[in-house]
């Protein structure tokens, strides 16, 4: 009855997790907001993309996460063994050794023990227990080495860092610099226009506001909507609050983070529907607006004009 019902609910957790996985997600609305339950922040910040910078770490970039650096004169340690460096008897070859010793002595011993007739059967049997008492203590001395090492591995044990522990103490990469009033307007024009631009589903009039990798990621989100037979429309856009939070350069390239606080009217409705039909609206609601609070980080060659090229949600 015990393995009956068992069986009964594996397959019912594989139902479900199958079930969730082939699901249609319907796209959330707003440009750059999450789909299908993926995060919403993506893009690339150069050599800030994996810095704190208070919002949403990206989780979607073409920029590669980067590599611990080891002190000066350290050479790179051996790969060790996956789960603990190896198993418990490569780790503890002398207690390995003494456990075969035990082990061997017990299976060959006991002819040259019976060969001595009946004198021999008690201490053949004092024998026999004794072997067997040390054996259990070497299991049991194992088995708590096993679970000390596991444990260490857990929370505030010896295990690898978090990816951002490195990146939070780190010093902010590339050097500062001050923006003018026409690039905070820059900022505004290009929020408004990408808004605008994802409304229509108009990939030819995002193509100049963003950079390629955010326009691969736009791209695709709007695929999804048609493939579903959905549209986002996000209209009346007021911009509530900008702030500049950081800018910096790199090399020829320059970068400018915002903060942007905004509102919105925001709504998914179905192709194909009038708004007089039941189905024509999916999620939202088209007379009530919605606010955002978003981080949108820009990028341009020195003189060149500003690209949007990541999206955080706060």
């Amino acid at each position: 009855m015990s393995n009956r019902m068992l069986n009964w609910r594996i397959l019912l957790a594989v139902f479900i997790a199958a079930t969730l996985a082939l699901a249609p997600a319907i796209a959330e609305a707003r440009a750059g907001s999450s789909a299908g339950g993926r995060s919403s922040s993506m893009g690339s910040r150069g050599s800030r993309t994996f810095e704190n910078n208070g919002a949403q770490p990206l989780s979607r970039s073409v920029t590669p996460l980067p590599q611990p650096s080891r002190p000066p004169g350290f050479a790179p340690a051996a790969p060790a063994p996956a789960f603990g460096g190896g198993s418990f008897f490569q780790r503890h070859p002398f207690l390995t050794g003494l456990a075969g010793g035990v082990i061997g002595s017990w299976l060959f011993g006991h002819s040259g023990w019976a060969a001595g007739g009946e004198g021999a059967s008690s201490a053949s049997m004092f024998g026999m227990l004794l072997q067997l008492l040390i054996i259990g203590l070497l299991i049991y001395f194992a088995v708590r080495l096993f679970r000390r090492r596991f444990a260490s591995r857990g929370p505030g044990g010896g295990g690898w860092p978090p990816r951002s522990a490195g990146a939070a103490a780190a010093p902010l990469a590339g050097r500062d610099i001050n923006l003018s009033d026409a690039d905070l307007q820059a900022f505004q024009t290009i929020h408004a226009a990408v808004q605008e631009a994802w409304s229509t589903g108009d990939l030819a009039r995002l193509r100049p506001l963003m950079t390629p990798e955010m326009l691969s990621y736009f791209s695709e989100e709007l695929t999804r909507n048609t493939s579903q037979g959905v549209r986002n429309i996000v209209s009346n856009v007021e911009l509530l609050k900008g702030e500049l939070a950081e800018s910096w350069e790199e090399g020829d390239l320059q970068y400018a983070t915002a903060y942007l606080k905004w509102r919105a009217i925001d709504y998914l409705v179905r192709d194909g529907r009038s708004p007089g039909d039941p189905d024509w609206l999916v999620s939202g609601d088209p007379r009530h607006p919605v606010e955002a609070e978003e981080m949108w980080t820009f990028v341009r060659r020195r003189g060149g004009d500003w690209l949007l090229s990541a999206i955080q949600q706060v």
